[in-house]
């Protein structure tokens, strides 16, 4: 498994500390990207939360999936949650160590009072002695919430004096690309009050036997009722044990919600969501705790077309940090199809520049400081398909192909659009992984894509 490290540079360690008017909540920010560019210690907003306590849980609940491991426990992950400035509202946002857990506090314009929130994308320092201060947290005194650092202190910073250098490896850069993908096929299954939200979080198993099937959930009457077949409606709940995260803002629930695919057998995915005051906190799992988002190969189609890089530049200059992107109003402005302008979602995807907001079934913007060609050059299987173009592997006869790999065959057929192989890939996974190297390079071929290497 390939790994980078990432240095994130803070002026000073986040801190709350207690005034006179009140709790002082102190984010500190490193190198990130605004409106103006890139600065060091961008600042975001400056004001009194709504809800302080909440906003304290919230925020330990996503640092606690950035620290968790729910497979295979050794070797914890550290990564410093993201903030995104959108306009109106703050969105922190965690992905767990081993791939499998996105979390997300949306803090909703409600949330932050009414006061101006700024534009971009950064990291934010939650350290041991922070994380402690907010355990501790008890009442709702007023607290003043500061993302970055302070005014007087914007122009006169004089070097990080905290340095964090954190092992990033390339599944977390592609599991954020492949979250996104997987959440935007989500539909909401299932609504409850906050208070059955409790009963049915609290009476989960707090962890699923290896090899037994996934528990799927589907909604009876006020609550949901756990069962062992997917049916109609029902949620995939892969690993119950990854959603405690959740417990940290239980209390405070006002209502949950569950969204996932249509069910339709295999283990999926699925977004579970405690509806807060002025807040949404949000647990996004991979169809198995083994099993982390990096390998669902969801973004693979979109990259395999040389349509989408060059698509990709166009839309991402229309993107303007907003929190709601509708791909309709991006196909307007771009003067391209939609399915095209979805394509070139996933692939600024894989660069960490777009997430997906299950609640407002929309796409947003962020910049993350990924490289989408280091994304793809990573993936097994993009890799080889576009080795297998390059070596003339591929020959295609109408809606037939053949592909030679190694010293075998394999016949790929293409039918409304989709193709199938006789690969053991497509045995094991029928497309729901995404396609195998072999579609994968006949797409390629079928669309004239040119590769580097080829004759």
């Amino acid at each position: 498994m390939t790994r980078s490290v990432q240095a994130l540079a803070y002026a000073r360690p986040s801190s709350l500390e207690s005034t006179a008017s009140g709790r002082l909540l102190g984010l500190e920010t490193a190198g990130g990207l605004t409106p103006r560019g890139a600065e060091a210690h961008p600042r975001f907003f400056a004001g009194f939360l709504a809800s302080p306590q909440v906003a304290a849980r919230g925020l330990l609940a996503v640092a606690d999936v950035a620290a968790a491991r729910y497979h295979q426990r050794a070797r914890p992950g550290s990564l410093d949650p993201v903030v995104t400035g959108n306009g109106d509202r703050l969105r922190f946002e965690s992905f767990s160590a081993c791939g499998g857990v996105y979390a997300r506090l949306d803090v909703l314009d409600e949330g932050l009072g009414g006061a101006e929130t700024g534009h971009g994308t950064t990291n934010v320092d939650v350290n041991d002695p922070l994380r402690e201060a907010l355990s501790r947290m008890t009442g709702d005194d007023p607290m003043h919430l500061r993302v970055g650092p302070e005014e007087m202190a914007v122009t006169t910073l004089a070097g990080s004096v905290v340095e964090k250098k954190v092992p990033l490896p390339d599944r977390w850069l592609r599991g954020f690309a492949e979250a996104q993908v997987a959440s935007a096929r989500f539909d909401l299954r299932a609504e409850l009050t906050g208070a059955e939200a409790v009963r049915f979080l609290r009476g989960l198993p707090r962890s699923q036997s290896r090899g037994r099937p996934p528990l799927w959930v589907v909604q009876s009457g006020r609550t949901l009722r756990p069962t062992t077949r997917p049916g109609a409606g029902a949620v995939c709940l892969p690993g119950p044990d990854r959603l405690a995260a959740l417990e940290r803002v239980l209390r405070f629930a006002t209502g949950f919600r569950v969204y996932g695919p249509v069910a339709d057998g295999p283990a999926a995915p699925s977004a579970w969501e405690v509806v807060l005051p002025g807040m949404r906190l949000t647990l996004t799992l991979s169809p198995d705790p083994a099993r982390g988002f990096s390998g669902e190969g969801g973004v693979l189609e979109a990259l395999a077309t040389d349509d989408a890089a060059a698509d990709a530049e166009l839309i991402a200059v229309l993107l303007a940090w907003e929190p709601r992107i509708d791909p309709a109003d991006l196909s307007e402005q771009s003067g391209l199809p939609v399915d095209r302008v979805r394509a070139a979602l996933t692939r600024l995807g894989t660069a960490g520049r777009v997430g997906y907001d299950v609640a407002d079934a929309a796409y947003f913007h962020r910049e993350l400081p990924y490289d989408a060609d280091r994304a793809e050059r990573h993936n097994p299987r993009l890799v080889s398909a576009r080795r297998l173009v390059a070596d003339g592997a591929v020959c295609l006869e109408g809606d037939l192909a053949t592909v030679v790999s190694g010293e075998r065959r394999y016949r790929v057929r293409w039918s409304d659009g989709t193709p199938t192989c006789t690969c053991a890939w497509w045995a094991d996974h029928r497309g729901r992984r995404g396609p195998c190297k072999h579609a994968l390079a006949v797409r390629m071929v079928r669309g004239g894509m040119v590769v580097a290497g080829a004759a």
